[in-house]
């Protein structure tokens, strides 16, 4: 039978949201206040699906999104999401045929980069998506990290610590959120609806618990972080607290504010153990803590994944910390971005350009997804075999050029 490739209709937008629910394996059940809540925030005309008589079988969306990239500056991208196949038509090719037409028209509209956060880890290298931010989880053992328990919460560098609502963190945390892609590479813009979500003012596929708001205040009283947490109510036999937080958002844009709210929540009475939820993989966390063992990590895993397509935009739309030049020759069989580029950087900007010079590096434009936010170690992935060293000791070039001194971190799941 056939299987038509098209943007989706108003019409046929709830039957969407039910394949999409059907793909995730949730209810397939979709109400009339979701439909009409989610349709004015929905680009239509970036949303496909895959008809076979008049069903909706595949799903695919994409909307436009700002990534931060090394040095403060920003991407535009193509972030995609809500991407299904029926359990009935797999393995016939629809998501190489929605992936190949959204990521033409982004090409098209000049999008730098395209996005996705991965539900399985094979299938989008295939595309040309890389892995370039990661992120890990801790639970900590407050009883176990040699925290003096008559601390009082407070922070020490003369700042201040306030509980405070959801109206005052849509005023407060969005200005924290934009400073916190100026410091890291690799979080994603969240616009007014996503704060609404992130505060409960919206709310669809659970019931929503309010957390607890509390915001740093440095000692000019301006806030510079801010933790969103829930605790659960668990009391041993004895009589005995066994509660856990578990942190929702923390967003810090100085260490100090970092330090100081990890702490505090390390100090919440009757908190036993703290989850951290979804952090750089190089956060302060474990190491703030005399005993650094206390924190296990529950979670380790891949979590944005980027598709380079304009080479020269990625490449130019960040900073460097030292000089050199580099010789790229990337494969892209989709035709999208490929080709031979040298790269001239330098701490007061760079260029990018096509070049006929002999390459120094090759290796698939999905390596340069993982790459260009500076997490990865272009000498690892040429051990690994997924960069071929063509001029010794470019791989070690590369590193010194493109990695940063601090990870990238997506926080945000989309």
């Amino acid at each position: 039978m056939s299987l038509e490739v098209r943007a989706v209709v108003e019409s046929e937008y709830p039957d969407w949201l039910r394949a999409v629910s059907t793909g995730f394996l949730r209810p397939p059940v979709v109400t009339d206040e979701e439909v009409a809540d989610r349709l004015p925030h929905t680009d239509l005309s970036r949303l496909l699906g895959v008809f076979e008589q008049g069903r909706i079988v595949a799903t695919f969306r994409s909307f436009t999104q700002e990534l931060s990239a090394v040095g403060g500056g920003t991407l535009v991208a193509d972030a995609v999401t809500g991407v299904t196949v029926s359990a009935t038509h797999r393995r016939r090719g629809l998501l190489s045929r929605m992936m190949a037409r959204d990521l033409a028209a982004a090409k098209e509209r000049g999008d730098a980069v395209a996005t996705l956060i991965a539900a399985e880890y094979p299938i989008y290298g295939r595309f040309g998506f890389g892995p370039a931010t990661w992120t890990t989880e801790w639970t900590v053992d407050v009883r176990r990290a040699g925290l003096d328990p008559r601390r009082s919460g407070r922070p020490e560098d003369g700042g201040r610590i306030d509980f405070t609502d959801a109206e005052e963190i849509r005023k407060v945390a969005p200005e924290l959120h934009r400073r916190l892609g100026g410091v890291r590479a690799g979080i994603v813009g969240r616009d007014a609806r996503s704060w609404d979500v992130l505060t409960g003012r919206v709310h669809h596929s659970s019931p929503w618990t309010e957390p607890f708001y509390a915001v740093y205040r440095d000692e000019a009283d301006q806030p510079q972080g801010y933790v969103s947490y829930t605790c659960d109510d668990k009391w041993e036999d004895g009589k005995q607290p066994l509660n856990t937080a578990t942190v929702k958002d923390l967003i810090a844009v100085t260490p100090a504010a970092e330090r100081a709210l990890w702490l505090f929540l390390c100090s919440v009475d009757w908190v036993t153990a703290v989850k951290s939820g979804m952090r750089a993989p190089d956060d302060l966390l474990p190491l703030l803590l005399p005993d650094p063992r206390a924190a296990r990590v529950t979670t380790q895993a891949d979590m944005l994944w980027v598709r380079v397509l304009d080479v020269a935009k990625v490449l130019e739309g960040r900073t460097y910390a030292g000089s050199g030049t580099l010789v790229l020759d990337l494969r892209d069989a989709t035709g999208l971005a490929g080709g031979r580029y040298r790269l001239d950087a330098s701490p007061e900007g760079a260029t990018c350009s096509r070049t006929t010079e002999s390459p120094e590096l090759a290796f698939d434009i999905g390596e340069l997804g993982t790459l260009s936010l500076g997490d990865e170690s272009a000498v690892r992935l040429a051990a690994l075999g997924r960069v071929e060293e063509i001029a010794p000791g470019a791989a070690a070039r590369a590193d010194a050029l493109l990695r940063t001194s601090r990870r990238p971190w997506c926080p945000d799941i989309f």
